[in-house]
């Protein structure tokens, strides 16, 4: 079966940067609703356009077509007594502007006696990326996953 739009499709990947650092490398494969649902890069799902199991690709990806340049207004201090008594570096809370829709999380990345820097840039903001992949399935969709959007079940989205 080839990839078309409305398709279930399962992979190996492996995401590095441009020094060849592995940056994501899952055990298992995914699997997302092919056909501008959101659930994989455009380019990449654009490349596996009308291809088939077995098919493997490398795409180059610049920040702007992932997770964005890096924002160093994301990048704040705070007040200590704003955060609980127990809090690490890596952990990680939802905020966003006043009177604004938009959410952001954002990683604790330093902590000082009275004061915490937190970062609402993605980890990977800034960086360029090449995805490297593997098809290892394709079935069609359910009328349910049509519906919602997403894959469900085995390397899917569960409800």
């Amino acid at each position: 079966m080839r990839i078309e739009k409305d398709s279930v499709v399962s992979l190996n990947y492996k995401l590095s940067d441009l020094t060849g650092k592995i940056m994501e490398e899952p055990d298992a494969p995914i699997s997302y609703l092919h056909g501008g649902y959101d659930g994989i890069f455009p380019m990449v799902e654009e490349e596996l356009h009308r291809k088939e199991v077995g098919y493997s690709c490398s795409v180059l990806m610049e920040p702007e077509n992932t997770f964005g340049e890096y924002d160093s207004d994301l990048v704040r201090v705070e007040p200590r007594d704003l955060f609980p008594d127990n809090i690490t570096v890596g952990m990680q809370f939802e905020g966003g502007e006043e009177g604004s829709d938009d959410a952001f999380i954002y990683t604790v990345t330093d902590i000082a006696e009275d004061k915490v820097v937190v970062d609402g840039n993605h980890p990977f903001a800034g960086v360029t990326l090449r995805f490297d992949c593997t098809v290892t399935a394709v079935r069609p969709a359910t009328a349910e996953e049509l519906a919602h959007g997403h894959v469900h079940g085995a390397h899917g989205h569960e409800h």
